[in-house]
């Protein structure tokens, strides 16, 4: 179990990832998300990135053009540089077109977004499939536009290129999978971008430092929504076989709250865990419904592919009001604490799944404990309580019933169970079900 000097360093660790990547403008497709790829790549060198061409079909969907910004401004008529992109990325509406010329206020009006009721956020706008150009202001900096001739430069393209995302296998003793999804699209924005992103890598760094894994896992750093449909479109088969459990990363690192949504099914592996772990991470989580849901899980929960992902999250997107604005910081939103406790909510989670076998007792009646010295000879209240979770632990152990499910009928975290598991193992009183 964690202590809280692990606590402390991975959150930091995590904030200082989510620190370097701040800058870069991600999109669905473009340098952004490559030049994101190449950095966790450093933590993660067998993380292999792979590249679909433009309009390439993907069920009902078409990977789209590539989009570059070199530069995009507005210059006032007073000559006073305003909306720069390379200030603020969230300044340019996503995938705007090229455009240079000159307009007056009444027309740059139609090309302006701002949110009225937080007069100092900038918002997250874009415009992926339909071609337009557009900036977005706070609305104080738009009530302060004056009349007059306005230039205008977005000096941006759009052509064929390609979609990329990562993947990550490692390799357990099961040819079975945990598949973890995060998102790699939205530019300067923390917990409904980049938290998803930088713990899903600690994760991964985290698995591939233990031997002897139970399950192979399966970790994909994509562009949500068409990068999830791009990529299950050549795979969903194969996964639909393999994949035992998942979860679909976003969202993980403000401080405020633990949250919880569904599968579309609401009765696999990953829900039971997930509300699990989250019972005993805060009593008091949000849990959502399969109508809440918005992000990639849409999309592997889908009939016909029925994946058994949910998700884990701390703020979920579109609950915190500085949600795709530029409020959603690493100073105001996301902070060490934060990301540590969606780390360790996920981290949890899957070593549930690692752990969750099915026991059964190698003797009849309760054993006795006093000969394997598993029973105090003076009685203490400690060692009692320890003795009293061991014997109800193995009534349980009929080699039908989960770890997970003697957790829950026990009333105690399943991570709390671990060492008894040992124990017992050690003087060979319980054994693995391996028939289930």
């Amino acid at each position: 179990m964690k202590n809280s000097s692990q606590i402390k360093t991975i959150g930091h660790q995590i904030h200082e990832l989510a620190s370097k990547l701040w800058p870069i403008n991600r999109s669905i497709t473009g340098d952004g998300v490559r030049k994101t790829l190449k950095i966790i790549s450093k933590i993660l060198p067998k993380l292999k990135v792979h590249s679909v061409p433009s309009h390439t079909k993907a069920f009902d969907w078409t990977v789209p053009k590539e989009w570059m910004v070199k530069n995009a401004y507005i210059v006032t008529p007073k000559g006073k540089k305003i909306c720069d992109f390379s200030k603020n990325n969230l300044h340019l509406v996503g995938y705007s077109i090229p455009f240079k010329g000159s307009v007056s206020l009444n027309e740059l009006k139609k090309h302006l977004y701002t949110l009225p009721d937080q007069p100092n956020a900038i918002p997250y706008i874009t415009s992926y499939y339909k071609e337009r150009w557009g900036f977005c202001m706070t609305q104080k900096q738009f009530e302060s536009l004056e009349d007059g001739i306005y230039e205008i430069v977005v000096d941006s393209a759009l052509f064929d290129g390609e979609l990329n995302y990562g993947e990550l296998l490692i390799k357990g003793k099961s040819e079975k999978e945990v598949f973890l999804s995060t998102y790699i699209c939205h530019p300067s924005m923390a917990n409904n971008e980049l938290s998803g992103v930088t713990v899903a890598t600690f994760i991964a760094k985290w698995l591939q430092e233990i031997d002897n894994l139970e399950y192979s896992y399966r970790i994909i750093f994509i562009p949500e929504t068409i990068g999830s449909i791009t990529y299950l479109s050549s795979h969903y088969k194969d996964m639909k076989k393999k994949i035992l459990a998942g979860f679909n990363v976003s969202c993980v690192g403000d401080d405020r709250a633990y949250s919880y949504i569904p599968s579309r099914k609401g009765n696999t592996l990953s829900d039971l865990v997930a509300k699990h772990v989250l019972k005993w991470t805060d009593p008091n989580f949000i849990k959502y419904s399969w109508l809440d849901r918005g992000s990639d899980e849409r999309q592997y929960c889908a009939p016909g592919i029925d994946l058994p992902i949910a998700s884990i999250l701390r703020s979920k997107y579109g609950s915190y009001p500085e949600y795709h604005t530029s409020l959603d910081n690493l100073e105001n939103v996301v902070n060490p604490e934060g990301l540590s406790g969606g780390y360790w909510a996920i981290r949890n989670a899957i070593e549930a799944i690692e752990n969750n076998k099915y026991y059964e007792c190698t003797v009849l009646c309760e054993p006795q404990m006093n000969k394997r010295v598993l029973y105090p000879i003076l009685s203490k209240r400690g060692r009692a309580v320890e003795v009293s979770l061991m014997l109800n632990f193995i009534s349980f152990c009929d080699g039908k019933t989960s770890l997970l499910d003697i957790a829950d009928n026990l009333n105690t975290p399943i991570w709390e169970l671990y060492d008894v598991v040992d124990k017992l193992k050690s003087h060979k009183l319980i054994k693995v079900n391996d028939n289930i």
